[in-house]
């Protein structure tokens, strides 16, 4: 019976020997899967990643992305990969498909401030997220049509220089100076619409003093454009005002140097005898009377002081070399002020 017990003993211990060794077998084994089923999934992982969710090297950060209006979804997908900004049309098709969007992806303008993954592309489409931030546009006053297209097209992407001066250039002055915000994707013409619309209101505020002046308000426009140039301050600039209103209404030359900043960039001491003697309609040395155009944006304040100038005896001034103006009511005083105070 010892004996009995003693076998059954030993067999029950081989046994579990035996089991014990499966079990660790299996465990190693099962680790083993588990291993590389995790190394596996991070492959797929890392390759899903770096050739579909990441955004791709030549991402067009800052700037437009336009998603035309009537596309199917993979007309929109094919777009966004041309431009950069997805690496997998049919990955992006599938996120919208799941976000449920299939049929409503958002057309329009899109402006993205960094790099974005294929999921955030996918909701910002769906959604209608455009991005757009109204871009601060300073046009400073005096400024002219060929230097506001500069800063425009500086700012706004959809803006055309060309199509700008074409439109723009006549209505050269009537363009108002001022701070504006428009969506990087503003066009040319809605620029224009605005400044002049902005120039409208302004001019609502001066219109009695145009009426009450005797001049018209495209005379008045272009005197404004060169006071804004001659003086820095209110009383010069109506003072200047009733000086050059002097010197139209005697039929004399305005003989005034800024407008040929207006031509070819030259100011007083640049100038040469040949642009003095230059045929130009703007020379206003040769040619009397105003200017055919004004030669810039006028501010508020010249305007008021083209409509409105401080009626005055004079007929010459000067500004010194330390911004001072003086007047005169003769050449011969003119020339010894010009003598006393620029040494010439």
């Amino acid at each position: 019976m010892q004996q009995f017990k003693t076998a059954v003993l030993s067999y029950f211990r081989s046994f579990m020997r035996g089991e014990a060794e499966v079990s660790e077998s299996w465990k190693l084994h099962a680790n083993r899967t588990s291993l590389i089923i995790i190394i596996s999934s991070g492959i797929v992982a890392l390759v899903l990643y770096v050739f579909v969710v990441q955004p791709p090297a030549t991402f067009p950060t800052d700037e437009l992305v336009s998603v035309p209006e009537g596309l199917t979804l993979s007309q929109v997908s094919d777009t966004l990969y041309e431009d950069g900004v997805i690496r997998s049309p049919l990955a992006f098709r599938i996120l919208i498909k799941i976000l449920g969007h299939e049929r409503g992806v958002q057309a329009g303008d899109y402006q993205f401030k960094e790099p974005l993954d294929i999921f955030t592309i996918a909701r910002s489409i769906s959604i209608g997220a455009f991005g757009l931030e109204a871009q601060h546009i300073l046009i400073p006053e005096g400024a002219t049509t060929k230097q506001m297209s500069i800063i425009f097209s500086a700012k706004l992407q959809r803006f055309d220089q060309a199509n700008f001066l074409a439109q723009a250039q006549p209505l050269e002055g009537y363009l108002f100076p001022d701070t504006y915000f428009f969506l990087p994707n503003a066009t040319e013409d809605m620029v224009i619409q605005a400044m002049r619309q902005n120039f409208d209101d302004h001019e609502k505020q001066i219109d009695p003093m145009v009426q009450s002046s005797g001049r018209s308000l495209h005379d008045i426009v272009i005197m404004a454009s060169i006071i804004e140039r001659e003086a820095r301050n209110t009383q010069d600039r109506r003072m200047i005002s009733g000086v050059l209103w002097n010197r139209i209404d005697k039929k004399m030359a305005l003989q005034v140097d800024v407008t040929f900043l207006y031509t070819i960039g030259k100011g007083t001491f640049q100038l040469t005898m040949k642009d003095l003697l230059s045929d130009s309609p703007y020379n206003t040395y040769v040619n009397k009377g105003l200017p055919p155009t004004a030669i810039g944006s006028p501010s508020l304040d010249s305007l008021i002081a083209a409509a409105d100038p401080i009626k005055n005896d004079y007929y010459f001034y000067l500004a010194d070399k330390k911004g001072v103006t003086h007047f005169s009511k003769t050449y011969k005083e003119h020339a010894r002020k010009q003598l006393l105070y620029l040494g010439t």
